[in-house]
């Protein structure tokens, strides 16, 4: 940590760089691999408390998340808050947000800073229990721990330049300036496809601007929440600047969305879920003083176009990994590629081979390419979307149970898909992807568009002009030329959607951080 500072007396940090991904290609990485994966597994089946108001709870009423390439394996067992801890996590966050706002922000930075060293230091231990408990695969393991330390040094950095006042226009005799405010305790609930990335970025974004925050972990990965708990601690955070609530969205979600004193939430997950969200945060309660504000990023119908004249072969790979990677389960998944019709037939036979040769099973097991999808209701909705799909167009390959007692699936390909077809239409957050026939570039254009998300996009050609077209007209948050759809990086790619895919909120950019703090122009007569 360097200890020169600004003008603002923050610290001076050396230039963001993304943190390297490793793609266990090298029996060095298999074996240390391995090796912190025999330490991880003794700790599986321990119990976890509750975190609320700087003390440990325990209530007796358990949540046990398991390891969904092999279900009957117990990962964590976690204590389940009732509704009064759930409110008293909320009461006491609003207690103490003045003192941790008035922590100088020097310090703030240098726990985030702190948080993103302890990650680093304890990369395959996170990696570990992301295979076990979210079923990802190694690599999608590690670009999820990455992008976690990503958020933590990107956002240290996007601190130390709000804390300068930001330039207004002086008038004359006055001494004019705009200062950020912290807003107060914050709901935090992140999902469970990246529990350690998005929990970091949304957590170390409310906390590094002075916020307090109380966390909700989905109740398929609280044990990674927990180990980052864990971490929050280590790196300095006060005890009561952050609390960590797991339970029954029935009995605690709603309550302290609706709580009066609760001033923000910052959610990932479900358009339905999301929607609820903005709802009940849109009506004051008695005692409110503010007006909620509501983060929220609500998932995708991802497309990728691909036009006449490309290199099929690398339309191919970019789709298929955006499709079946960690087993479709983004919200920047692609779930439908928009074939120029000249190259359809070409496409569907290349992609066939190519989804066909991936390997399904075990996530620790580093020669699959596709692990679990997360649980048993999880894997029934898929699998009826397969029927669905399968009487609106044609199975190419997979629809079936792949092999194993885990919640396993066959990467599938349902082609000759017309757009107003429910596997067209409808998230499925799956191994499963529409391919739907365009008469041209254009015609592709408004097939993408042709849902209520927003959210990633990408189109393969070689024209400039199409390029320069899918730039104005292709309505969707992120947007990629000739690659893939998925991967979006911390400082490169702001990630957040249009329409029902959110409130764009461009996680890892250089806004983010204004939707967790208030500005307050201050005018002064210089006399």
């Amino acid at each position: 940590m360097t200890t020169t500072t600004t003008a603002a007396g923050v610290p001076a940090l050396p230039a963001f760089r993304n943190e390297p991904v490793d793609t266990f290609s090298s029996d060095t990485s298999r074996h240390n691999a391995a090796n912190v994966l025999r330490h991880i597994k003794a700790e599986l089946g321990r119990e976890y408390a509750l975190r609320i108001a700087g003390r440990r709870v325990k209530t007796g009423d358990h949540l046990r998340s398991v390891n969904p390439s092999r279900p009957a394996e117990i990962v964590g067992i976690h204590e389940m808050a009732t509704a009064d801890l759930a409110r008293e996590a909320i009461v006491d966050g609003h207690a103490y947000f003045p003192e941790w706002a008035a922590t100088p922000v020097s310090r703030r930075i240098e726990l985030v800073v702190e948080t993103a060293a302890i990650i680093r230091r304890r990369k395959l231990e996170f990696d570990s229990w992301l295979v076990l408990e979210a079923g990802k695969t190694w690599f999608e393991a590690d670009a999820d721990v990455s992008e976690a330390i990503d958020f933590c040094e990107y956002y240290a950095r996007q601190m130390a330049k709000l804390a300068s006042p930001a330039e207004v226009h002086q008038m004359p005799g006055e001494h004019d300036e705009m200062i950020y405010l912290p807003l107060g305790v914050g709901l935090i609930i992140p999902p469970w496809n990246f529990p350690l990335a998005i929990l970091t970025g949304m957590t170390v974004a409310a906390l590094v601007t002075g916020n307090t925050v109380v966390i909700k972990p989905s109740s398929e990965t609280p044990t990674i929440a927990a180990k980052f708990a864990e971490v929050l601690e280590e790196a300095g955070f006060p005890p009561r600047s952050f609390s960590l609530v797991t339970g029954r969205g029935s009995v605690i979600g709603d309550l302290m969305v609706e709580h009066p004193l609760t001033r923000f939430i910052s959610f990932t997950g479900s358009r339905e879920v999301g929607l609820r969200i903005v709802e009940l945060a849109a009506k004051p309660r008695p005692g409110q003083i503010w007006i909620k504000r509501v983060i929220a990023e609500m998932g995708g119908k991802d497309a990728i176009v691909v036009d006449a004249g490309v290199d099929i072969d690398d339309a191919v790979k970019g789709v298929i990994a955006s499709a079946y990677g960690y087993q479709g389960q983004k919200c920047s998944a692609c779930s439908r590629a928009i074939v120029h019709q000249d190259v359809y037939d070409e496409f569907v036979s290349k992609l066939q081979a190519a989804a066909s040769s991936l390997t399904v099973g075990p996530s620790e097991e580093v020669t699959n390419y596709m692990g679990p999808v997360i649980n048993e209701g999880a894997l029934k909705t898929i699998r009826n979307y397969i029927e669905t799909g399968k009487s609106e167009g044609r199975l190419v390959c997979g629809g079936e149970r792949a092999a194993g007692d885990g919640y396993f699936l066959q990467p599938t390909v349902i082609a000759d898909v017309d757009e107003k077809a429910r596997v067209f239409q409808e998230e499925i957050f799956g191994p499963v992807l529409a391919v739907t026939k365009a008469r041209d570039f254009n015609h592709a254009l408004d097939l993408a568009n042709a849902t209520e998300y927003g959210l990633t996009g990408a189109v393969y050609t070689n024209s400039p002009e199409k390029i320069d077209l899918a730039k104005r007209k292709f309505f969707v948050g992120n947007l990629y030329i000739n690659r893939k759809c998925t991967g979006a990086m911390v400082g490169a790619h702001p990630f957040g959607g249009f329409n029902m895919s959110g409130t764009d909120s461009k996680a890892g950019g250089p806004d983010y951080l204004l939707q967790f703090v208030q500005s307050k122009s201050i005018a002064e007569r210089i006399r």
